[in-house]
């Protein structure tokens, strides 16, 4: 199993009073699975990724990644630990804008230590292999919505994560730039074997996965990861 959870919460205080975003979520999630994560806006989906990815810390339960207890995990842990294992595709690309496609996605090989030439090499490879390798001297600006999100596509891959972690990558594209991208995560899970975890409010792009999870109000509704 790469990833399971067992009763993992995450309590917020507002105003005094607690919020239970997270509630007992107990989830498993194999090797090479593409899991898309559906529920209505406010259903603690993102709280969810966020949690997994150590950008926030469970109030309670316990979070395994193969071998790894990570629920201690402290903060120079979860950062060595996200830069060995997972890859992140945002709604809104988080590209730098003055750099160029190709300088975006060398940024993790940067971080991991990597050298000038093996990174430079690396990122060529990768947007050759979603669909932009003429464009790999372009900036940001200069790339349209769709193209800007295969790039971040890309950086999430620089690394050779086990797990992406998408939140909503397709909720700034209109229907066919989404299924587009779409295609793109389907073939490279498929081709590739990286498991993607990918919080969605839309029906259409849930059907690109092939496990389905489902929350409403923090809680896990269908955890039994069938096929969607």
């Amino acid at each position: 199993m790469l990833l399971t959870t067992e009763n993992l919460g995450k309590r917020y205080e507002r105003r005094g009073v607690a919020v239970d975003a997270l509630r007992a979520v107990d989830l498993e999630i194999e090797e090479r699975a593409f899991v898309a994560v559906t529920g209505p806006s406010g259903s603690g989906k993102t709280t969810l990724l966020l949690t997994l990815a150590g950008l926030l810390k469970p109030t309670a339960g316990r979070i395994r990644f193969r071998d790894k207890q990570l629920e201690g995990f402290s903060d120079a842990q979860w950062a060595s630990f996200r830069h060995a294992n997972l890859g992140f595709v945002m709604q809104n690309f988080s590209l730098v804008p003055y750099l160029s496609a190709r300088e975006n996605v060398t940024l993790p090989l940067a971080i991991a230590g990597s050298k000038g030439a093996a990174q430079k090499k690396r990122a060529t490879e990768l947007l050759e292999r979603v669909g932009l390798g003429d464009r790999a001297s372009h900036l940001p600006r200069e790339l349209s919505a769709g193209q800007q999100q295969r790039v971040a596509i890309a950086r999430a891959l620089a690394n050779e994560p086990a797990l992406v972690l998408a939140d909503e990558p397709t909720g700034n594209l209109d229907p066919a730039l989404a299924t587009d991208v779409l295609d793109l995560l389907r073939s490279l899970n498929e081709e590739s074997g990286t498991a993607i975890l990918m919080v969605t409010h839309s029906p259409e792009a849930a059907r690109a996965g092939t496990h389905r999870v489902h929350i409403e109000d923090g809680l896990v509704v269908d955890a039994s990861l069938q096929p969607a």
